[in-house]
């Protein structure tokens, strides 16, 4: 990977602007306000293509134009640069448009389960964990092979999982074809979707960090089910009146959230393990 010492220096290099001030944000992420006036985010990236990868999912959702994510203002193997997307108090209003933002980008698609976005890497990142961005056109197949099975594998081997609660999940990723119910074309999926990457304002909410691919639409919504989003019920609602979900689908949440279940049973340990085998037992139930 580049060295670059400071966001400073990355932020001049990949904008091309002189930085009158910066303020952290987190150990990685770094607030830069460029000689332009403009405000910009500068993110370390945590391993090799970390940072193509969010830029590449960055500039995929945007290029449906349905929900606001950051402009990309720039990139390396090290350092991202996006623009500044303020926070706020999530209202009514940006619940509701949110709904519809999500239901359209759904709806843009994905050349398969699994595609990465354009010039986005195979080997790509959800948070800290590794996730592959290897296709199928199975749905409930490409799902247990691709987002669940090897997270419990690595799990196994770290000794956060053993050999009973594996074979909990093993067996519900056996029962999906039959529980997952009816097919769909690939989504383009914001791919972590959970609350701390909304970024609510009183007119829309922002998408930050995302892990984007092709997937099936439940998925993001049972991301926001699982860590709580405020005014999920409007989000929801709104969602249903442009592209109504398939009947049965919130028997189906469970199975959609094993996925970010095992990518935090991996990444945080055994106070997430308990739940996604729970999840894994209720599938098909």
């Amino acid at each position: 990977m580049t060295q670059v010492s400071t966001p400073a220096e990355a932020a001049t290099r990949l904008t091309g602007r002189a930085v009158a001030r910066q303020r952290g944000l987190s150990g990685a992420v770094t607030e830069v306000v460029l000689d332009s006036g403009d405000t910009v985010v500068v993110k370390q990236g945590h391993a090799k293509n970390a940072t193509s990868a969010e830029a590449a999912g960055l500039r995929w959702l945007g290029e449906a134009d349905a929900v606001r994510v950051p402009e990309v203002r720039g990139y390396d193997e090290e350092w991202l640069v996006t623009e500044l997307v303020g926070g706020g108090q999530p209202t009514h209003h940006a619940a509701e448009r949110l709904g519809r933002g999500l239901a359209a980008l759904h709806t843009a698609g994905a050349p398969a389960f699994g595609a990465a976005p354009p010039e986005g890497p195979v080997e790509a990142w959800i948070g800290l964990a590794p996730m592959e961005n290897a296709q199928g056109e199975d749905w409930p197949r490409w799902y247990a092979e691709h987002r669940v099975l090897p997270y419990v594998r690595r799990a196994v081997d770290e000794g956060t999982l053993d050999t009973d609660e594996a074979a909990a999940i093993e067996q519900a990723c056996a029962r999906l074809p039959a529980v997952a119910g009816p097919a769909e074309p690939p989504a383009r999926l914001h791919g972590d979707l959970w609350n701390g990457n909304v970024l609510w304002g009183p007119v829309e909410a922002a998408l930050i960090d995302p892990a984007a691919h092709g997937g099936h639409r439940e998925t993001d919504l049972a991301m926001l089910h699982l860590f709580g989003c405020p005014l999920l019920d409007r989000v929801l609602a709104a969602y249903q009146e442009v592209t109504p979900l398939a009947e049965g689908w919130t028997d189906r949440i469970g199975a959609h959230q094993l996925f970010p279940l095992l990518v935090h049973t991996v990444l945080f340990g055994r106070s997430y393990a308990g739940q996604a085998v729970a999840a894994a037992k209720a599938v098909g139930r």
